[in-house]
């Protein structure tokens, strides 16, 4: 990937890389040619060039941004209570198969390519990074072990994926089960060890 110097636009290299991760998303990797980002951002091809250096260049970073952006506004709908988790379960997963489907067909087209896959092994560590920082957040929303949460977080976004790529009832409704059962037998184990410290 070619480095492109940082004192371009970076508000204006934004906005470009949003309007081609979304041309992208609906057109399809192949489908998508430069003149077709260059015309959907309203500039030239050379334009693109100046700002990012190659069609490549665009692939890997509009993917990585735009897939941030899916994740933070799947993680601004967390849950902010124990009590609101049911919400978020039985939400999400149709909230973001509606709003984030294509995004997601787009992100596994790229990752999967093996001319790409090493960006993918990159992103995803830092999703990693990302995740266990937001299980941080919610672990006193939600008084349970941030190792927890980042566990279950890794079950439930595989399971909106998922049912998002394939719409795929009967895979989320065991997966959402699972999640349910792992919730109350922790419960019961907090309980239990209430019970102990209290004796």
């Amino acid at each position: 990937m070619i480095k492109i110097s940082n004192k371009r636009n970076p508000e204006r290299r934004k906005e470009l890389l949003e309007i081609c991760f979304d041309t992208f998303c609906k057109n399809g990797l192949e489908n998508t040619s430069m003149q077709i980002l260059s015309q959907a951002c309203g500039v030239t091809n050379a334009a693109l060039v100046y700002y990012f250096g190659s069609k490549d260049n665009i692939i890997i970073e509009a993917t990585a941004h735009g897939m941030e952006k899916v994740e933070d506004d799947f993680m601004a709908k967390a849950p902010d209570s124990f009590a609101d988790i049911e919400r978020f379960l039985r939400e999400m997963p149709y909230i973001t198969a509606k709003l984030h489907g294509p995004k997601y067909r787009f992100m596994y087209q790229v990752y999967a390519s093996p001319k790409y896959r090493e960006y993918g092994h990159e992103f995803f560590k830092g999703v990693n990074i990302r995740y266990q920082k937001y299980a941080q957040l919610l672990s006193q929303k939600l008084n349970m072990p941030a190792n927890y949460i980042q566990g279950m977080t890794y079950i439930f976004v595989r399971a909106c994926v998922h049912y998002a790529l394939f719409d795929d009832e009967e895979y989320l409704q065991l997966q959402l089960d699972a999640i349910r059962t792992s919730l109350k037998l922790f419960v019961i184990e907090n309980q239990r060890i209430n019970k102990i410290a209290d004796n």
